[in-house]
């Protein structure tokens, strides 16, 4: 909390929380009824503090299309969401932090790709924008399962996993998202299968007989995603509407590296680093998709190191 208060006194119109009162003693009691005089309270600071619900917006979109803010229960589900991402400090603070880093690759990627830029939220909801493990398997910013990353290009393989590549796995997730809209033909709905799968996310469709997002019965996660990309989306565009006020030094710099090209197999990684004037931290910070000691390169492959552009002596 932004304001010291040494006895906290929480009272409300209707209701009362806790009351610190002083008995004719002079002991502190609590107790449940209004005292017609308080006294001995320090307020360290002037202003108090007070949680409030997080305002719900109106005209709320997702990538350029109409949220039905009035249909059933579509108010309530986003409040939600709203409260409970607004209320997550630890949380949230660090999805603010991380996204000064990594958005501007994200955005540039989904741009280059046609995919709206409101879904570079859904890495955040997937992964909080860290390299992120599920119980299920499913790893990186993106949360691809190993079976299915290789669809879309990624290598996985015993000393290379390309889930935990930002950028070749953020390309890897637009052209999902691509085809699900192509599917679909709704951002939402691409959303969802992004959660769900595109066969889960038909079937609910045609065993419901609708034809959108907001009127389909879903399990508790794919029920809950949208919504939280939604919630997401706003807190961290207006974060001080929220209550979160983060001066730019507060804020992750994106990393400023140079690239290796590699064509070769990599023998020692360390010796590797080193020889590049850095160290095997610094390696593994910036390629995470490394997974062993050493590097296997295929025939005609080549991979993009990233190393820091200052130089370790």
């Amino acid at each position: 909390m932004p304001n010291t208060i040494l006895t906290t006194l929480a009272l409300a119109t209707t209701s009362l929380l806790f009351v610190a009162s002083v008995s004719s003693e002079g002991v502190p009691v609590t107790t449940g009824v209004i005292p017609s005089k308080i006294i001995d309270v320090e307020v360290v600071n002037e202003t108090p503090s007070f949680i409030v619900s997080p305002i719900s917006f109106e005209n709320i979109e997702l990538a350029g299309e109409a949220v039905p803010i009035n249909g059933f229960g579509v108010m309530e589900n986003l409040d939600r969401e709203l409260i409970v991402n607004t209320y997550r400090h630890s949380s949230t603070i660090l999805y603010l932090k991380r996204a000064s880093r990594w958005f501007p690759l994200i955005e540039r990627i989904l741009a280059e790709e046609g995919i709206p830029d409101d879904f570079k939220y859904l890495a955040v909801i997937e992964s909080g924008l860290s390299q992120a493990v599920s119980p299920a398997g499913a790893r990186g910013f993106w949360q691809f399962m190993s079976k299915t990353a290789p669809e879309y290009g990624l290598e996985v393989s015993y000393t290379v996993d390309e889930r935990y590549d930002v950028e070749k796995s953020t390309r890897a997730a637009c052209n999902y998202l691509k085809e699900s809209y192509e599917k679909f033909g709704s951002w939402s709905l691409a959303a969802a299968s992004y959660n769900m799968g595109r066969a889960g996310v038909s079937k609910h469709l045609k065993a419901q007989g609708v034809d959108n997002y907001w009127d389909l019965h879903l399990n508790s996660e794919t029920g809950r995603y949208v919504y939280r990309l939604l919630a997401v989306k706003e807190v961290l565009s207006s974060p001080e509407l929220f209550g979160f006020t983060l001066s730019p030094s507060e804020l992750y710099s994106p990393h400023d590296v140079r690239l290796v090209d590699v064509s070769a197999d990599i023998s020692n990684l360390s010796d590797f680093a080193l020889q590049n004037g850095s160290n095997l931290r610094e390696l593994k910070a910036l390629n995470p998709w490394l997974r062993k000691g050493y590097l296997n390169v295929k025939q005609g492959k080549t991979y993009r190191i990233y190393f820091p552009n200052t130089v370790t002596e």
